[in-house]
């Protein structure tokens, strides 16, 4: 198997789907499918910071912000 064909052992972090405005019903739901977006959000921007700072490592570079 050449190394095109392999997956990537460690692939960048993707952001999660931002639900529709119309996907809230208005009833004041807890959490608000907004809140639980923030909250994917929120988890997401820390595991993209974990693996950018994987890949400098990797390269024997500084993380950058």
């Amino acid at each position: 198997m050449n190394a095109a064909a392999r997956p990537d052992p460690d692939p960048m972090p993707q952001p999660p789907v931002q639900p529709d405005l119309d996907a809230c019903c208005g009833n004041g739901c807890e959490p608000c499918i907004f809140d639980l977006y923030d909250l994917e959000m929120d988890a997401y921007r820390q595991a993209l910071r974990a693996w950018r700072a994987r890949q400098a490592e990797a390269e024997g570079s500084a993380p950058t912000a």
